[in-house]
Formats: structure tokens, sequence, C-alpha cells
């Protein structure tokens, strides 16, 4: 099911119009696929605003940490080292997948390399490892193996999988807007979230992301094209004057001011920076290669979920649930990993965040070489990338959360407990443990699990059970001491 409205309903601009009849209509086939080349472009600019915060998240969850001779990694040049690798793994999604998914620095991997991984070795030594994980991923496509999983997930279950990423999505919004906020562990509560700061909305930051979020989903009621950019465009020109003419103690993340000097120089110091094995040297073998499983893990499944939920939004999928060339865009990922590690930037994977551009009707890699190019632009133009606060970008992530639920929702079979509880498993561990990952591997173990005491076991595929053994051996490693 679509994301966007218009992709929904016909509007005046018919799939094809604007498009044009040339080599690059042919190439991206983006008549074929019922979209035109203004819906790519805003898709693309739209998917760059949703996930630009990663170039400076990055840098501060890498360059927060000390490798274990207590280096630091420079704040400029992972800035660099984040905006090259996105913009290069994303081109060349775009161009050679011919898929609308973007790729970035891996929330969720970085914290492993940053917390786990570089306290033990050097930050070459850790970003090494990084390498290794990316070259399996490759071994593994190569193999057929990692088509072979993904092709093994029922139906019912793709549709979970999706349905829990755009409630993944839908949280990561409200978080990184302020309007939900976690409760101190000082507190002393089981209630981990709240409203606001402290149980109220208070602030014009809020107010910024409640109006976008109004704003986004009005437009997409009223079925305009290029909603979700008006927001992001919208809500940014609104938090500069509110920025300019109000006392703001803080915006979160990014503060919403237009920079005196919008070009900034790249430094490309950490590029290349790795040592492939001296990781294995620090910790031994056995470490290491626990450390590169885990690496492996997080890339390999949340990048699969990624995946299978985008490319179903675009209707990139048959009636099967699976995508032709999937093994394309699976190799392209792999080689991402490693670039990631190579840059010093961690694993780059596909960003959930790409449904903000199949919200606005992106189908075709071009929206990717426009998220890319924007990525190269902001090697130069950084100050002005990062202008644009969370709370206008989120909104697209609340809106696009919520036309995922509401186009796979019915697809899957509620009468059916061995997939309905795995699928209810499935879309809830994913926002209520912060990670695709666990979602996946929680709902993989309760499906083999159930249809085992079903008596049909027969119709799992051996490739769920490998995948399902894997998962629980990953939960069971810290109570067998091997983390």
């Amino acid at each position: 099911m679509s994301t966007s409205a218009p992709a929904k309903a016909p509007t005046p601009e018919q799939p094809g119009s604007g498009a044009g009849s040339g080599a690059l209509d042919r190439y991206f086939r983006i008549s074929e696929r019922g979209s035109t080349l203004p819906r790519e472009i805003r898709g693309g600019f739209a998917t760059f605003f949703a996930m630009a915060y990663i170039i400076v998240l990055n840098p501060i969850i890498l360059g927060s940490a000390k490798d274990m001779y207590g280096h630091q990694l420079d704040n400029g040049r992972l800035v660099t080292a984040t905006a090259l690798t996105a913009a290069f793994t994303t081109l060349l999604m775009g161009v050679i997948g011919n898929v609308p998914i973007a790729l970035a620095a891996g929330l969720g991997v970085n914290s492993v390399v940053a917390l786990q991984l570089a306290p033990r070795m050097s930050w070459p030594d850790a970003m090494g490892m990084v390498v290794l994980a990316g070259f399996i991923v490759m071994l593994l496509v190569a193999t057929g193996l990692r088509e072979r999983v993904m092709n093994a997930v029922p139906y019912g279950l793709r549709k979970a999988i999706a349905i829990g990423i755009g409630l993944f999505i839908m949280l990561i919004g409200l978080v990184d807007s302020g309007f939900v906020s976690r409760i101190p562990d000082v507190a002393r509560t089981t209630v981990p979230l709240q409203l606001g700061a402290g149980g109220h909305l208070n602030g014009w930051p809020v107010l910024v992301f409640v109006l976008g979020t109004l704003l986004t989903l009005a437009l997409i009621v009223r079925k305009v094209p290029g909603a979700i950019l008006i927001s992001i465009v919208a809500m940014t020109a609104l938090a500069l004057v509110v920025n300019a003419v109000a006392d703001i103690p803080s915006w979160g993340l990014t503060t919403p001011t237009w920079p005196g000097n919008p070009v900034a120089t790249p430094d490309f110091g950490l590029i290349g920076e790795v040592s492939l094995f001296g990781g294995f040297a620090e910790v031994g073998a056995l470490t290491g290669v626990l450390f590169v499983f885990t690496v492996l893990l997080s890339c390999f499944f949340d990048a699969m979920g990624t995946i299978m939920g985008v490319s179903d939004e675009a209707k990139l999928t048959d009636a099967q649930g699976q995508m032709p060339g999937i093994n394309k865009v699976l190799f392209i990922d792999g080689v991402a990993v490693a670039a990631g590690g190579a840059s010093s930037s961690s694993a780059t994977t596909a960003f959930v965040e790409s449904t903000a551009g199949v919200g606005e009707g992106a189908r075709t890699g071009f929206a990717n070489v426009v998220t890319g190019g924007l990525f190269a632009a902001a090697l130069f133009l950084t100050p002005v990338a990062t202008m644009v606060p969370s709370q206008a970008a989120t909104p697209a992530l609340v809106a696009v959360g919520f036309l995922i639920l509401a186009g796979s929702i019915k697809e899957i079979d509620w009468a059916d407990y061995t997939i309905a509880v795995p699928a209810f498993v499935t879309m809830l561990m994913m926002p209520f443990t912060y990670s695709i990952t666990n979602g996946i591997g929680m709902g993989f173990i309760t499906f083999a699990v159930l249809r085992l005491a079903a008596g049909r076991g027969r119709e799992v595929p051996s490739a769920m059970y490998a995948v399902a053994a894997v998962f629980a051996f990953s939960y069971l490693m810290p109570a067998l001491g091997l983390t």
C-alpha cells in the first residue's frame, strides 16, 4: 500500500507527466513505475531533510567516545566522513539498485562501535571490524543466503515488519521532536516515557512540531502533491522566525539559525584509517569474532527490515511480496557497510526515513540521486544542511508511520494465530525496544515456536529455523558469558 495520498488517488500530476521520454526516464523506469520526475525530486528532498540529522548526530555519538588509548575522533572530520559515505552509497543504490532507499551511518550500529568496540581497541581496529562485517554481508549475498532468508519470511510477517517500522519511525519522530521524552531513572518509576519534557507540552519547538504534524496530515488529506516537503520547508521557515524573536533555551540537536558562513571546507582526514585485523590482536580471536558477529547481526536484519518495508510501500514487490532484482540491492547494502567502516563513519545502512520520500511518491532510484546529491552538497554546505531542526522534519515520520500502518495492517491474517501472534510481537517490539533487529528476531522466534506447537513445523522454511536459532543464541550470549 502506498504511503502517500497522491499515489493512492489520481491527481493532475499523472504518471509520466514531467518524467520525459528520454534516456533518464528509460534508465530509471520512472513512467513504468507510475511516477514522475517532479515526484522523484520531491521524494529525494523529503528523504534528505528527514535524515539530514545524521550529519550532526553520528559525529556526536562517535566523537563522544574514546578508544582504549584515550583517542577521540575529530568532529569536523566525522561530519565529512558521514556526509561523504551517505552521498556515495545513496547514489550507488539509486544508480545501480534503482530503488528509493537512501543510506547513511546506522543508528544503533554506531553505538555498538563507540561503546563496545572502541573501548577495547583503537579506532582503526574498530572500524576494521565494521569493514569485515560488510565483506561477510557481501559474501552472504553472493552465495544467495541473504535472499533466501528474506524470501523465507511469510507474507503476513513481512507486513508486520513494515508496520513495526512504521510504528518505530513514528516513535522516533515523537522522541526527536521533544513531544515525548524519557523519564530519568532518578524518578524511580516504571513508566519509561512522558509527554513533553516534564509531563507537559512546553515551548515553541514543540509547537512547531505540532503545527508541522497537523499541516502535513491536512495536506495529505487534501491530496496536495509535495505535502511532506511543503511542511518541512514551511516549518523550517517558521522555526527561523520563532528562534529570531523568542528566547528559546534549546531546540535540541539543531538550532534553526541562518549560518553566517554557509560554506564549510570538508576535512577528509579519517578516510582510510582502518586496520582490518588489528582488533583481534587486542581482544583475542573469540571476542573479535563475536564483535564482528554483533555488528553483522545488526546490519543484516536492520537493513533487511527496512528494505522489505520501504520496497513494499513503494510498490516494488510482486504478488508474493518479493522484490525483483533484490540481490543488487542487498549487495550494495553490504558495500555500504564496508564503506562506512573504511570512512570511519561506522556501518552505513538503509534508512527507514526513506519512507518520507516514498510518501512523496518516489518509486525509483532517481530520488536517491537527488538525496545523494544533497548529501554531496552538504560536504560544503553543512551549516545550511543542518539548519533544519528536528521539529520541522519529524512530522514527516509521524505521518508516514500512520500511512504504513493503514496500508499494511489489513493484509495480515489475524485469524491464524501462528501468524497473528508473531506479527503482533514483531510490530510492537520494534518501537518498544527501539530496534528493528529486535522486532524481527523476536517475531521469527515466536513464529518458529508457534508453528511447531501447532503441529505445522514442516511449513516453516529451514532458513527461518536457522535465523531463529541465531537470534536465540544472540539473546543468550550474555547469560553464557560470551559478551
